[in-house]
């Protein structure tokens, strides 16, 4: 609920002092507390006089929640996927009017989108929102959205398409319902991505957890176009332009928290396929302690990101979670004494302190560009997302030559291939090994169920794969994950990450100027005590976190 509009109508009737008012607007930003209970911290009055002042300042009806169980046919107005994503308790029902009350009866949008999402007609009230949450708990208990999800499902089948007015149809009450059930279940299942893929006879819908695909009840294939024009509608791409790629963005309440997506179309043989990106910052780790780092190699990183200049440069696939480690690595330094700049294709997720610049080529935008601006912005640390060509790689030396630490990505697949990347691209090794600092190859594998962990003896063949002898493992436990219910029979549940770093010490320096191979780079980083990919692997099998087969398929 907006703590500003709670506080203007209580202070505007005399029941919240100015002293009062600014103790809570202050304390707002950074409580985990509801605005109610902060305003009841301060003996001004208590939650349900918030909540019936704030009923009667809209002229709604106040209703006490407190056991709150309506009948059956009541429960029925709302589905429980779209009850959850609203945060909408129905108190009432007269076969014409449903009376609804809202987390936050403040957000006439909500109720807007509400009121379509059901083709219904409504009539809010207010109650306290903690009631809301608790009743929302009780009466949709987990588990219901399948019954949802099957309801929908049939009545897909019965829509009959129209020839033209694909943007009615794809804010038709069902479709919008699907779609917000297909989210809701891949954000309950912790999905990384969503994927709405079209065939000649079939309409797939994926979802990516923890690196694998699963595959969902499939709608009816007639409705591909009309599914996927809805998506496109939510995230303002143009819906009658399916020749070429678009890239958009959305925002979803869903499971009580706003979630961002990054949406990709691609245009197939068969209608556009879409893939929907999950940008939510609460899933991931934006701290280096939550990285799974070793202690060396943790301190080696917190030293790094405070020097005044240099280039720090994180490297693995696509997926390797080198984004997480790098905005890890800004919120360390993100303090009111230094100016951050990010230049981002696109900016993932929004970092309070940090000034965040979506690349966009089409319109001449580039990283190059963007990274020549920034060099006027007065800025102490930058972050380049990506380094694409020898362009934007010699204009991130010039700058850390010049006073300015930088971070950023490469695609290599370890760490010694960065350095020979940036020499092949075309910049001067006397200049990379004068300007670099560290590589940090990494990847993201998955972590055995705690729930299903069990011991067990590899076969030698596949010791064999890892070059370890019977001798080599002596009496060290292997585990993996035998299935349960916790991690969908997977046997896997989590994911973490693998790391290596390449230390741009003087030796490593000097063979860099010399333009040494990567292999010739590698052997010699071990030498100096570089753990490798594959050791870090070992060390994770070893300490029960991951399997062998997984360490054999990353590294």
């Amino acid at each position: 609920m907006n703590a500003g509009l709670v506080i203007d109508i209580l202070k505007e009737r005399q029941l919240l002092t100015s002293e009062q008012a600014e103790e809570v607007k202050n304390q707002s930003a950074d409580s985990s507390k509801d605005i109610a209970q902060l305003i009841v911290d301060t003996g001004a009055m208590d939650r349900s006089a918030v909540f019936a002042y704030i009923a009667e300042n809209l002229g709604l009806d106040h209703y006490d929640l407190k056991g709150h169980s309506p009948a059956a046919e009541i429960i029925a107005a709302i589905p429980a996927a779209t009850a959850r994503l609203y945060k909408a308790v129905p108190v009432a029902y007269d076969g014409h009017v449903l009376t609804v009350a809202l987390a936050d009866p403040l957000d006439s949008q909500v109720a807007e989108d509400l009121g379509f999402a059901l083709g219904q007609e409504l009539k809010l009230c207010v109650a306290d929102t903690k009631q809301i949450l608790d009743a929302l708990e009780r009466i949709y208990v987990a588990g219901e959205g399948t019954g949802q999800m099957n309801d929908i499902l049939g009545q897909l089948k019965t829509i009959a398409l129209s020839d033209d007015d694909d943007e009615s149809e794809a804010n038709s009450a069902p479709i919008v319902r699907y779609i917000d059930l297909v989210l809701e279940q891949a954000m309950r299942e912790g999905a990384s991505d969503v994927h709405f893929e079209p065939f000649e006879s079939e309409f797939k819908i994926r979802y990516r957890v923890d690196g694998a695909l699963y595959e969902m009840s499939p709608p009816p294939v007639h409705l591909s176009n009309t599914i996927i024009s809805r998506i496109k509608v939510m995230s303002n791409l143009n819906i009658a332009e399916r020749r070429i790629p678009q890239d958009g963005r959305m925002v979803m309440t869903l499971a009580d928290k706003d979630v961002d997506f990054r949406v990709s179309t691609l245009p197939t043989a068969y209608g556009e396929s879409v893939v929907l990106r999950v940008l939510d910052r609460s899933s991931v780790s934006l701290n280096l302690e939550n990285l799974g780092l070793q202690s060396e190699l943790n301190d080696y990183i917190q030293d790094t990101i405070v020097k005044p200049n240099g280039i720090f440069i994180c490297t693995g696939p696509t997926g390797a979670g080198k984004t997480t480690t790098l905005y890890a690595c800004l919120r360390e330094i993100n303090t009111i004494d230094s100016k951050l700049l990010t230049a981002e294709d696109p900016v993932e997720y929004d970092v309070e302190g940090i000034i965040q610049v979506p690349v966009n080529d089409s319109i001449g935008l580039s990283f190059s560009r963007v990274l020549r601006a920034f060099l006027r912005q007065d800025p102490d640390r930058i972050l380049v997302g990506e380094m694409r060509d020898v362009e934007t790689a010699q204009i991130a030396i010039q700058a850390s030559l010049t006073g300015h630490l930088v971070f950023s990505t490469l695609h290599t697949n370890d760490a010694p291939g960065a350095v020979t990347r940036l020499v092949d691209m075309g910049c001067e090794p006397f200049l990379v090994a004068a300007s670099l600092e560290g590589v940090l190859g990494q990847r993201l594998l998955r972590t055995i169920c705690d729930d299903c962990r069990q011991p067990y003896e590899p076969s030698a063949a596949l010791l064999g794969e890892l070059g370890l002898s019977p001798e080599d493992i002596g009496d060290k436990s292997f585990f993996t994950g035998g299935g349960c219910e916790e991690c969908g029979g997977s046997g896997y549940r989590g994911r973490q990450g693998l790391f290596e770093l390449l230390d741009i010490s003087e030796p490593i320096a000097e063979m860099i100027t010399e333009r040494a191979p990567t292999v010739v780079l590698r052997q010699k980083a071990i030498e100096l005590g570089m753990t490798t990919l594959r050791d870090d692997g070992l060390r994770n099998i070893y300490e029960g976190n991951t399997t062998i087969e997984e360490v054999l398929k990353y590294t």
